[in-house]
């Protein structure tokens, strides 16, 4: 907590500034975005800063009657804006009250001024794409906000309520954990169908795989294949998207490593890293080889955060969980790999959400979890080449089993060395 009358007067003056430029910031945005109009701007955003900074740093009791008296007269500078101008948004007005907080905020500590400028970023940049957020929302179907509306308020509702420890009657397993897991899988999903989304239905073929690869690598696989056995010219470009599908497997899959147990990332980096690096080095090779005029419109993404899928994920990390653990008691590490290659011929996240928690647990070893996660990484590789090949062309069959071949033959390799 920063102590004005013994904090060095060269480090007050310090934070003063970052306050004021955080208030110069969001005041230039409105400023430029002409969203504030008589209202506030770049010279009174920064006051607001300053006077939130100044108040909680000099008059610090004093501060929520200070905050409490800065909202009258911004309430009437509103009422004046909507009266005069017939604009009832209320973006400006709450930028204002935000940017007085984040004035106090930079006063109150380091972490403080840490979160302050943050947010003051992100909030700079939230005001700045109004646009694209507004064209965003307008090309969302009815379904799907309700589906995004249902599995938020089950994020917000049900996971705090979990309770946070084994729970006998489902053999030992933590709930908000594997709820957690659930949130988090689909939240990866659904921040590519973001992106998706606002960069619009036409996109590149390397964003198609990208995005393809964090919401399902397998339904693009699945619709690349389609595409071909309607138009067999385009098996290069298909391919290309199905390989950048999968490869980007193999990154998510180090993400979520790096979130449920860190110290196994160090191992698992290795030969994941090696065959995203052949995948992509394949993935270039393929792209350049397809003519540059040639596109493909990828299927419109479906939103991921939906409550059915978001279950049975949930429903098949937990069979999957138990079965690993019990695998590993009964039959070893024997056990352990059987379940890898049986759970990532559907499911890589699932398996490698559970060996790595194990792994953190110490109920398997490192070397066994990172044994099992390539397995499973490799399992669900092979399917993509089976499926482009049963449900595709045959050239697309042939040029996608040999890419990933090489990536699946590459993994083996640095596994088998490494091991």
């Amino acid at each position: 907590m920063i102590d004005p009358s013994v904090t060095p007067l060269s480090e007050l003056v310090l934070r003063l500034l970052v306050a004021f430029g955080l208030g110069a910031l969001i005041g230039l945005e409105r400023e430029r975005s002409e969203s504030g109009g008589s209202f506030a701007g770049s010279r009174t955003f920064p006051l607001f800063a300053l006077y939130g900074a100044l108040v909680f740093a000099f008059f610090r009791d004093a501060f929520p009657l200070a905050f409490a008296v800065l909202v009258l007269p911004l309430t009437v500078a509103y009422a004046g804006k909507v009266w005069y101008e017939r604009d009832l948004g209320l973006t400006t007005l709450a930028a204002a009250l935000l940017t007085t907080l984040l004035g106090a905020m930079v006063m109150h500590s380091d972490r403080g001024a840490t979160i302050a400028v943050v947010v003051g970023g992100a909030i700079t940049v939230l005001l700045s794409v109004k646009d694209p957020i507004h064209e965003f929302a307008d090309r969302i179907e009815e379904s799907e906000q309700r589906a995004s509306a249902k599995f938020i308020l089950i994020v917000l509702v049900v996971l705090p309520s979990l309770p946070n420890r084994p729970v006998d009657a489902i053999y030992g397993l933590n709930p908000r954990f594997v709820w957690l897991m659930v949130v988090f899988v689909t939240g990866l999903g659904f921040v590519a169908y973001l992106l998706g989304r606002v960069l619009g239905p036409e996109r590149g073929i390397a964003l198609t795989g990208i995005v393809g690869g964090f919401v399902s690598s397998t339904a693009t696989t699945v619709s690349m294949a389609g595409k071909t056995a309607q138009n067999e010219t385009l098996y290069r470009i298909c391919a290309f998207a199905v390989v950048t599908a999968s490869i980007v497997m193999f990154p998510r899959a180090l993400v979520e490593v790096s979130v449920v147990n860190p110290a196994l990332l160090p191992r698992v980096a290795l030969p994941l890293g090696v065959m995203t690096a052949v995948g992509t080095v394949a993935a270039a090779l393929l792209y350049w080889r397809t003519a540059a005029g040639e596109t493909v419109e990828a299927d419109e993404l479906k939103n991921p955060f939906r409550l059915r899928p978001a279950l049975a994920f949930g429903a098949v990390f937990a069979v999957v969980l138990l079965v690993s653990e019990y695998a590993n008691q009964w039959f070893g590490t024997s056990g352990v790999y059987a379940t890898a290659f049986v759970s990532g011929l559907a499911d890589v996240d699932a398996m490698t959400i559970t060996l790595s928690r194990l792994a953190a647990e110490g109920t398997v070893s490192p070397s066994v979890a990172t044994t099992g996660i390539v397995i499973a990484a490799i399992a669900n590789t092979l399917v993509k080449a089976a499926l482009a090949m049963f449900l595709g062309t045959y050239r697309l069959g042939r040029l996608v089993a040999l890419v990933l071949g090489v990536v699946v033959l590459s993994g083996v390799a640095v596994l088998a060395l490494t091991v």
